[in-house]
């Protein structure tokens, strides 16, 4: 009798497989900028010409948006404006610092400048790490690197209740590459209109 069962279970089982094969999710490709990045979809846009192509907007969610000019998925594109809204230019950072770079305090003043003249404006400081070291301690850096700059730009006289900060630390890469050049993009602070 126990032989049986263990027949009609076993039988039961290998008849099982293909059904359950059948369930398997279909792979779906990642965002070119990092795997497994949440991307919130939209559907295409259409005219009277047709559909429109779909692309990422600053705040990297399909669909476009914002009328930004340019491919926003090309490597020029994102070299510029990162993942900021087209208002804002991203600020870059050294490796392991979150100290703004001399070369940078031109870019937070010309942001900075588009806030005083805009108080209703409200944004997300975004702060992000390349890959290198854990996710707790890249969280950390890019918060660190988010209040560096909200720091900044309440000292030039921009409201501190028009901006708030993120860290995605690793999170959002906008270069997949292990080399230098798509570390040194992937440091920076983005900002992104609220």
């Amino acid at each position: 009798m126990k032989t049986l069962s263990r027949l009609v279970v076993a039988s039961m089982f290998a008849l099982s497989l293909p059904l359950l094969a059948g369930c398997a999710k279909d792979p779906v490709a990642p965002y070119p900028g990092g795997p497994g990045k949440d991307i919130e979809y939209a559907p295409p846009q259409y005219s009277e010409e047709g559909p429109r192509e779909e692309t990422l907007d600053a705040s990297g969610r399909a669909g476009g948006g914002r009328g930004l000019p340019g491919d926003q998925n090309s490597d020029e594109y994102k070299r510029l404006h990162g993942r900021s809204s087209e208002q804002f230019l991203p600020i870059y950072f050294d490796f392991d610092q979150a100290t703004i770079r001399a070369d940078q305090f031109a870019t937070l003043d010309k942001n900075a400048d588009y806030l005083k003249d805009n108080p209703s404006i409200r944004i997300v400081i975004e702060g992000n790490c390349d890959e290198r070291g854990t996710n707790e301690y890249n969280l950390a850096l890019g918060e660190r690197r988010a209040l560096s700059a909200k720091t900044y730009l309440i000292e030039t006289g921009v409201q501190e209740s028009q901006m708030r900060t993120m860290s995605y630390g690793e999170e959002r890469p906008l270069f997949a590459g292990q080399d230098e050049s798509s570390w040194a993009q992937n440091r920076r602070d983005d900002f992104v209109l609220e």
